[in-house]
């Protein structure tokens, strides 16, 4: 049975946005660990270069978890299907004359265009995008063994 309406907001990002809704949080959500999952070996060498450029910058911010392998297997994938796509475009141009004559726009156009909408759904998801990184508050105390309840009701710790 499929559900209506919006995809709910994890209890995480929630916080890191402030609770906007004020709605109550989850406190029985799972919370996997934050570390980066190990690459997988079948991914595309453009893509595993693209794992490496962010997974530790992503485990320090605390969004990418032991968990998020596929998930994040499936933006840098994209990110190098993209990139092939577009360097194609780049090299040979977005349109070609047919045999018969007629100009055509070259297929790689629309596989870039796909893969750019694929992998900003994947980094929206993992606050990669300037709108969706603005939501986010992050801990600007530094210190992570704090109890975050403590601090949020301004007691010590």
């Amino acid at each position: 049975m499929a559900t209506r309406g919006r995809k709910p907001t994890p209890t995480a990002l929630k916080v890191l946005e402030g609770n906007p809704g004020k709605r109550k949080l989850n406190d029985n959500e799972p919370r996997p660990e934050k570390k980066a999952p190990s690459c997988p070996k079948w991914l595309e060498p453009e893509a595993k270069k693209e794992w490496r450029r962010l997974a530790k910058k992503m485990e320090q911010m605390g969004i990418l978890t032991e968990v998020d392998m596929a998930a994040f297997a499936g933006y840098c994938q994209a990110y190098a299907r993209w990139k092939e796509a577009e360097e194609f475009i780049t090299q040979h141009g977005t349109i070609v004359k047919t045999p018969s004559g007629y100009w055509q726009q070259v297929p790689q156009v629309s596989i870039a265009q796909t893969y750019l909408k694929i992998m900003n759904r994947f980094a929206e998801q993992f606050g990669l995008t300037p709108s969706s990184r603005s939501r986010i508050i992050a801990d600007s105390t530094g210190n992570k063994n704090e109890d975050e309840m403590e601090a949020l009701l301004g007691g010590d710790v």
